[in-house]
């Protein structure tokens, strides 16, 4: 027996040294690295979540949230917002022989007039927008009809556009200029206003057209191809939309910084919307000099000319005008938030806070019981 376990230990020594010096029968060892990751000796922290830490967190949390959220809904009550439908849906409207009317292949432009009251005067600047109902730019295959490439001014990408353009990606064995659903369903109503004042006489409100963009899509993400300033040279060889009247190098012929794919109602159309209800912005209504105000108030008229069709699928279209703040345009939304959240909070603080005080059963005697 004693010679048995001395054999044993002989063994086990031999592989041991076999090991410690990597021969050929060593054996790896499965044991993990002494080290505070891998043997789970990382300092940890468990917060213990009682009545003294959580109360007050409730408490806390509402008494900040509720403040914020009345500041941001009363901030967004001083917005003042002017919006008129002028889709033309029902028989008695000034736009309704324009809707039934129009098509994307109409050469002659239908032009309507909608008289409407501002009751208040509107400050500072003022923002025209147009809304679309129904209109859904969220669609998966409609956001990835476009070839960004050609809209930064890549010359091979307009010559031969990206695949995902189809069946906007060629016309008549053309390429299309800007190609892709998005830019063949461009918004093209025009939009003009004015005032009217004592006598009858209608006075044109200066719409300003540039600075609707942002600046990165301006002057980063969409570019003229090549360094000619000759865009019917540069879009030579290309074609307009299926659904445009005019080829894109005459969006705006004269300002040769508002034309092209720099034009910045075009950039703006391209920017698509989340929900199928939306709003982008139009024009600007720069503030008049002095202390008057930028629309004052009383009666104005809108000039359509109707090109847009949006009856085919039930949709809607209108005219914003708003004013902005601080937090941007008019948007209750946040506020009530606030306002929701902080009450939720503060009232679960005071429901348990009755809970705590009335069924809190622990000993404070320092009496060791029984």
């Amino acid at each position: 027996m004693m010679a048995s376990s001395y054999n044993a230990k002989e063994e086990d020594a031999h592989h041991s040294g076999a090991s410690s010096h990597g021969g050929a029968g060593a054996v790896k060892s499965k044991k993990p690295d002494n080290t505070a990751f891998k043997q789970q000796r990382l300092p940890a922290w468990q917060p213990i979540l009682t009545a003294g830490t959580v109360l007050p967190a409730f408490f806390v949390i509402g008494l900040i949230f509720i403040p914020i959220g009345i500041g941001l809904f009363v901030t967004s009550n001083n917005i003042k917002e002017f919006e008129i439908d002028y889709t033309g849906v029902k028989t008695d409207s000034p736009c309704y022989s324009c809707a039934k009317n129009v098509s994307w292949n109409n050469t002659t432009p239908c032009v309507c007039s909608m008289d409407f009251t501002l009751e208040q005067p509107f400050e500072n600047n003022v923002y025209m927008y147009y809304g679309l109902s129904n209109f859904y730019q969220n669609h998966r295959r409609y956001v990835k009809s476009r070839d960004d490439s050609q809209l930064n001014g890549d010359l091979s990408a307009l010559k031969e556009p990206s695949k995902e353009c189809e069946p906007y990606r060629k016309s008549e064995g053309l390429p299309i200029a800007p190609c892709g659903a998005i830019a063949n369903s461009l918004f093209n109503d025009t939009l003009e206003l004015f005032h009217i004042d004592s006598n009858g006489t209608r006075n044109p409100v200066p719409l300003v057209k540039q600075g609707i963009a942002w600046w990165t899509d301006k002057n980063v993400k969409f570019r003229n191809p090549g360094a000619n300033s000759n865009l019917t040279i540069a879009f030579q060889g290309t074609t307009k939309p299926v659904n445009w009247r005019r080829p894109v190098y005459e969006l705006d012929p004269l300002n040769s910084d508002n034309n092209g794919f720099i034009n910045e109602d075009f950039i703006v159309w391209m920017r698509t919307a989340a929900l199928p209800t939306f709003r982008k912005l139009y024009r600007i209504i720069s503030k008049k000099s002095g202390s008057n105000p930028t629309l004052s108030s009383g009666r104005y008229v809108l000039d359509v000319t109707y090109n847009y069709p949006v009856l085919s699928f039930d949709g809607r279209k209108r005219m914003i005008l708003s004013t902005i703040s601080w937090m941007g345009g008019k948007n209750p939304f946040l506020g009530i938030a606030y306002i929701t959240v902080g009450s939720i909070c503060f009232f679960l603080g005071v429901v348990l806070l009755i809970i705590h005080h009335k069924y809190d059963t622990r000993n404070n005697s320092p009496d060791i019981p029984n």
